[in-house]
């Protein structure tokens, strides 16, 4: 198993474009965990499912799990996922303990044995998600908790819809994100919550470049160059 870098946060934060730069100068592969459970929460919807059916959900995400063994992450490589619809049922489906458990074997597997989109091998891995810092990756070599006022983080949001061609309000997006915020915390199963031994980034202010500089300092303190 080689180094891993543990990166958590909440939605639009900013840990996803981070994680990508940083494994990027790394030369490590980048896991987004985000990108599992929209994958389940897009089938989820496409079978006119939501959370108040947790037995058929969790026989989605089997069949994801299967799916990605079969064909790969290239798979999670869709704007599909990526639609605000999609968020607000990923908040739901994902708090479903039997969903967590089967796709926590996904990630630990790609920590194992961290290999990029390409399939090619990696010296080591970039996950970023909810709880990789507490619960998927514990002894990770280093972790941060990169996270940003709600209304920076649904300006964002927002603007990153409108870019796609997928507009909605600032007001609904920033409703939507401050539930979904409630429910990521108090969730009983692997709340959003920084590690205590995690370095939280607040990127409210910082432009990306100046969050990919102050995160690569702290790697680099970790012996992570």
């Amino acid at each position: 198993m080689g180094a891993v870098v543990a990166i958590d946060g909440p939605s639009a934060s900013g840990k996803g474009t981070l994680a990508k730069k940083i494994a990027a100068k790394l030369g490590f592969a980048h896991l987004d965990t985000g990108s599992l459970y929209r994958f389940v929460a897009l089938k989820t919807l496409e079978n006119n499912l939501d959370e108040t059916a947790p037995e058929k959900v969790i026989a989605l995400a089997r069949a994801v799990h299967q799916q990605l063994v079969q064909e790969g992450l290239s798979i999670l490589d869709t704007d599909a996922i990526r639609t605000e619809e999609v968020s607000v049922m990923t908040s739901k489906t994902s708090a479903i303990p039997g969903v967590r458990e089967i796709l926590r074997d996904i990630q630990l597997g790609f920590a194992a044995n961290p290999r990029r989109h390409d399939g090619s091998s990696a010296k080591g891995a970039v996950i970023d998600g909810r709880d990789i810092g507490t619960v998927i990756c514990p002894l990770a070599e280093a972790k941060l908790f990169v996270t940003a006022s709600t209304e920076e983080r649904a300006r964002r949001r927002h603007a990153e819809l409108r870019d796609r061609g997928l507009p909605d309000s600032y007001e609904a997006i920033l409703k939507d994100m401050q539930e979904r915020d409630e429910r990521d915390r108090n969730r009983p199963v692997s709340p959003t919550i920084p590690a205590t031994d995690a370095f939280v980034l607040d990127t409210t202010d910082m432009t990306r470049d100046a969050a990919l500089e102050k995160a690569l300092q702290i790697l680099l303190e970790k012996g992570l160059e």
